[in-house]
């Protein structure tokens, strides 16, 4: 059932709420700052959404705008939630670097500089961004939610009542126009589908935008496998709520499927719940059995939007997140694949050039970063979703540190999955040192992105403890090599401390292993600093629209 919809002075209230941090930006820069605004836009490289469409048929091409424009309601709500009133903000803002930059991110905050102000008179991004009030403390709502649950929900924004009170306020009805749009979009794209489960997918994920219920359309998603097209569309993950980890952020990505690449990569998917078992660890952490119905597949991105297009671009997904969904019927794998050949030539192969010695660069392959992602995303089912001592999922144990700590296993177990399929037969001819140096070479790729990154954090850790465990070492030069017999040693090492850590749901042990492992040396920022100085870009921004897709 839908929720209420507030009276239109409640949704001005809630749509125009900029955090209170953010003072309207008071001149523009100067013209050393201009020169630094426009250092900070070129760390980004731009990449054309523009594949081949021939292959669709005259009802899917109708879909695409269709779709287009959900995820263009996505984003709206996405700015909303991680800043406030994009106009004002954008009205603001004179110089076209500055705005290009906002833009990027999504707010006048730096997400490669963690969270730190870009533009003049903003103060210091909140934690939760727009997701609950600023002046809130941490006690304060944790003592609210033991009368009001829906406090904690993925699916509501944290507000004060009339009285000042905390209450909380269902997406469906916070972002009540965005949300309504995107689920008319998907009714017509619905009603133009070819494919039954694609069509009753859209139906149900429309539903759920105005009812705060994801269950069913994640389960139809998962359901789903004769569909050309795809979407993935809603609040999803939670990167963006860094003072709980609670609140999940509008998102989309429009997507057009490989149909050869996807069907070589599905008999990994088929091996989830015998891979479990042999987990390097206690049999108390891999008590859980994985869906056995994941699917493994390659895409072509049309269209992102919304928390998928802020700054830093994902390689691949995993998804749904409800663990429930999950342990019924496993996961998605989504890799995205003209963003990994992007990163891959314009990225990983230069810093490879910079800071891998030169006798182990030709293990840097695409192949091998291919096979990393696609393994991470696999491991991602792997392990446990629900803590051993009764603290819940161990997303609501971990809080702000579950996303690092999930991205961190899921890296290592993904390298460990290889070495065990590698022992069994199932990699074919892969060189697993191939997948060792472009794993470390992606290593210092991803440390770019930030402390404020899930990603960023995980890779510090993981750069930390192979270092701890002499699975590199670096010569006088700042080169670095694998040593190929300790690395796996090493990996096998973070992966049982990782799904220990999640399993026993001890807060306070994992705040303090992030922070003894989650920092960059003095040595580090020195090394990452080369790369800088020779302009190999952070990352990429996507050109795209109807137009790049001659729609």
């Amino acid at each position: 059932m839908r929720n209420p919809r507030p009276g239109i002075g409640a949704l001005l209230a809630l749509s125009t709420i900029a955090c209170s941090s953010a003072a309207p930006p008071t001149d523009t820069p100067a013209e050393s700052d201009r020169s630094d605004i426009q250092k900070r836009v070129a760390q980004y490289t731009t990449v054309k959404l523009a594949p081949d469409l021939s292959g669709l048929t005259d009802a899917q091409r109708q879909m695409v705008p269709l779709l287009v424009e959900a995820a263009q309601a996505m984003d709206r709500a996405f700015w909303a939630q991680a800043y406030g009133d994009r106009a004002a903000l954008m009205a603001s803002l004179s110089d076209p670097a500055v705005r290009r930059y906002a833009e990027i991110n999504y707010g006048p905050w730096d997400r490669l500089e963690e969270d730190a102000p870009f533009v003049d008179g903003v103060g210091a991004k909140p934690k939760g961004a727009n997701l609950y009030p600023a002046d809130m403390t941490t006690t304060e709502l944790e003592e609210a939610a033991k009368t009001n649950p829906a406090l904690k929900s993925l699916y509501t924004v944290v507000r004060r009542d009339e009285s000042g009170a905390l209450e909380a306020v269902p997406y469906s009805r916070a972002f009540a126009e965005d949300y309504d749009l995107a689920a008319e979009k998907l009714r017509a794209a619905a009603a133009l589908s070819e494919s039954a489960g694609f069509k009753r997918y859209l139906e149900a994920r429309a539903d759920a935008l105005l009812s705060d219920d994801y269950l069913a359309s994640d389960l139809a998603w998962m359901e789903m496998d004769d569909n050309t097209l795809d979407v993935v569309i809603g609040p999803i993950e939670t990167y963006e709520d860094l003072l709980f980890g609670f609140k999940a952020s509008s998102s989309c990505y429009v997507l057009l499927k490989d149909l050869e690449w996807s069907e070589k990569l599905k008999r990994y998917a088929r091996l989830l719940p015998d891979l479990q078992k042999g987990l390097p660890v206690d049999n108390r952490y891999k008590q859980e059995t994985p869906g056995s119905d994941a699917d493994l597949g390659a895409y072509e991105a049309l269209y992102a939007a919304g928390d998928a297009n802020a700054a830093v671009k994902a390689l691949a997904f995993n998804l749904p997140n409800d663990e429930k969904v999950q342990l019924e019927k496993g996961t998605r794998r989504v890799q995205l694949k003209s963003t990994m050949r992007a990163k891959f030539s314009k990225i990983l192969v230069p810093i490879g050039d910079i800071l891998i010695h030169e006798s182990q660069r030709s293990h840097i392959t695409f192949d091998a970063f291919f096979a990393n992602g696609m393994f991470h995303e696999v491991a991602h089912g792997l392990g446990i979703k629900n803590t051993l001592n009764g603290s819940g999922t161990v997303r609501q144990a971990l809080k702000d540190h579950a996303s690092a700590l999930e991205e961190g296993k899921a890296d290592v177990l993904g390298l460990y999955m290889e070495t065990a399929l590698k022992e069994r037969g199932e990699l074919d001819d892969a060189d697993l040192h191939d997948n060792y140096v472009s794993f470390l070479a992606s290593i210092f790729r991803s440390i770019r992105f930030g402390s404020t990154s899930a990603h960023g954090i995980a890779n510090l850790i993981r750069f930390n403890f192979f270092a701890e465990q002499g699975a590199f070492t670096r010569d006088t030069r700042g080169r670095y090599s694998v040593d190929f017999e300790k690395f796996p040693d090493a990996v096998t090492a973070l992966a049982e401390r990782l799904l220990v850590l999640q399993g026993d749901g001890d807060y306070e042990a994992v705040d303090a292993f992030v922070k003894q492992y989650g920092n960059a040396s003095a040595e580090l920022e020195s090394d990452l600093a080369r790369v800088t100085a020779a302009d190999i870009p952070v990352d990429i921004v996507y050109e795209q629209g109807l137009d790049v897709l001659g729609l």
